[in-house]
Parts: structure tokens; sequence; C-alpha cells
């Protein structure tokens, strides 16, 4: 998908933040969370001013133990507003990532946006390091690679599924440009697991 040559699209991604901080507000996120003693931190693109098509927000809440019962607790105050549409929970307490993943669907002016919390266990071996990677990716951007990486955001098929961090490694490290030096990026650089590049 070419962009249309009146088309500013950083304009366009700056709305999208300020949509996404009137989601967070309106479904209380950080209240929920810290009603039961955790700590949240945003993540993801919205951290990193890079949101684009996509309506979705990244948190990772950090507790002391990963107990369900407590979390439900959170999550509840989240889930009865009417708003949300509907939860998923996916136990990976026993894996190496040590985490509750929470995805709550919320609509807010007719657009339904995903909302994601992952719940890690303090002093795991997550703790912290994607904040870090996020904070670093904020250091490096310029407005060109910022422009580039909405761009290539913007011009993903909706049928296509792909991580954020693979724009941010393919035209932060490899200098990518265009959407097709970023398709063959990919397949040169297919995406296993946990993708642990920082720049």
């Amino acid at each position: 998908m070419q962009l249309p040559e009146d088309f500013d699209i950083e304009r366009y991604a700056d709305a999208r933040l300020v949509e996404a901080e009137k989601v967070t507000r309106a479904c209380r996120v950080y209240e929920a969370w810290e009603s039961i003693g955790a700590t949240v931190n945003p993540v993801g693109s919205t951290a990193m001013g890079l949101l684009c098509k996509h309506r979705d927000i990244d948190f990772h809440v950090y507790t002391d133990k990963l107990d369900i019962a407590d979390s439900f607790r959170a999550i509840l105050q989240i889930c009865t507003d009417k708003n949300a549409t509907r939860l998923e929970c996916r136990n990976l307490s026993e894996t190496e990532e040590c985490c509750l993943e929470w995805h709550v669907w919320y609509t807010l002016d007719s657009e339904e946006w995903q909302i994601d919390m992952i719940q890690i266990l303090k002093g795991s071996t997550f703790d912290g390091y994607f904040e870090r990677i996020a904070a670093r990716i904020r250091e490096v951007l310029t407005p060109e690679t910022r422009r580039t990486i909405l761009q290539l955001k913007y011009q993903t098929p909706e049928t296509e599924h792909i991580a954020g961090i693979e724009y941010y490694q393919a035209v932060l490290a490899d200098n990518v440009r265009t959407y097709a030096e970023f398709e063959e990026w990919r397949r040169e650089h297919p995406l296993t697991g946990i993708c642990t590049w920082c720049p």
C-alpha cells in the first residue's frame, strides 16, 4: 500500500497515541493493577511513539508473585466496564518467561483496542528487559527513521502479523527503507521465539 502524497504519517501516528492514552485512562489499567501492589510500565509501540494502524496497547506488569486469584481481582476491575468485550489469559508461569499474559479487548468511540498486559514475576529473566530495549530505541530514533518505521507499518497488509521489533531492527540495524526491502529482510531474518535484539 502506497501512502497518498498528502498523507502525514507522523500526524496520524501522533493522533493514534492520543487515542491510546484516552483508552488507557478509560479502562483504568494503572489503577486496577496498582490496587494489588503491582508496578505497571508501558512498553511496545506506544512507549516508543511508534503506534500506527494496529490498535494495541502494551504493558508489563510486575508483581512479587504470580497469584492468579490476585490477578483476577485486578482484571475484574477492567472487565466490569461495559466497554470491555473480551478477555484471554495464558499461564506461562512455569516457562522461562515466568509470566501471565492478559489480553483485554476494549471498545471506545466505536473502535476496538487490544490491551496486552504481561504480568511478570519480579526478579525473573525478563524483569525490565524490554523496557531497556524500548528506552534504547527511543534514544537512537531520528525523525527520518521514525517516519520510515511508521510508513512500513502503515503499508503492512492487515492480514500480516509482524512483531514491532522486526520493523525496528530492519530500519535501525540494517537500513531498510522500503516495504519491498522489508519483505526481503524478513525472508532473510525469520523471527523464531523472543527477539532479544537491541540497538
